[in-house]
């Protein structure tokens, strides 16, 4: 498990080189700055933000190949956990969905200052972004995990790979799908948080 910054920091840095290191660290920098300004992240998180955010995006990876491609990241609000697998894979396409304005903004100079050459900011709600085959759709703070599925599908083939962090309700939201829905989808334990699960699966 991953118990305090350190052990978190020490986790990222084992699965990146320097530069992308760099390129974290600047992130914290700006996020920290940003969220004096609008509400990113939740206040008190911001003092374990490699565990709590940097880290708990990180992990995700795990869950899938190493060679994937196009990663859908839905309602990304503060760029997590997309610009946290865009820094960590340059060479996968990213694309960061999000509706609102002041965090549509920020996402788009977060990517030009840290060159972010892979990530592409979607400025729309999900409803009415052109329908794309995902290798990869992930959401952290999104919605509730039914509302997900009905909306995203469309972007989903029999071979995309869902990854959502739900946190403490993960498996109370998977119990809530219907019997089919139920058979495609686990609950994997987060790195960063005992408490914590992230649900994983395809629809078939």
């Amino acid at each position: 498990m991953i118990t305090d910054e350190a052990s978190a920091r020490s986790y990222v840095s084992e699965r990146c080189n320097a530069a992308a290191m760099d390129k974290m660290d600047r992130f914290v920098e700006l996020l920290v700055a940003e969220s004096a300004k609008q509400n990113l992240v939740a206040r008190q998180s911001l003092g374990v933000v490699w565990q709590r955010h940097i880290a708990d995006s990180a992990q995700l990876l795990e869950h899938v190949p190493r060679e994937t491609g196009l990663w859908l990241d839905l309602g990304t609000g503060a760029g997590l956990p997309g610009i946290i697998i865009a820094i960590m894979r340059p060479e996968l396409p990213i694309k960061l969905i999000e509706s609102r304005k002041r965090r549509i903004e920020w996402l788009v100079h977060l990517v030009a200052e840290l060159q972010l050459a892979n990530c592409d900011v979607v400025g729309s709600r999900l409803e009415l972004v052109e329908s794309v085959p995902a290798s990869v759709i992930s959401a952290r703070a999104f919605a509730p995990l039914a509302t997900i599925l009905d909306l995203a599908a469309r972007f989903s083939t029999s071979d995309t790979f869902w990854l959502l962090p739900k946190g403490q309700s993960a498996a109370q939201e998977l119990e809530a799908l219907s019997e089919r829905r139920k058979e495609l989808f686990h609950v994997k334990q987060s790195l960063t948080d005992a408490e914590s699960g992230i649900i994983v699966g395809k629809l078939r």
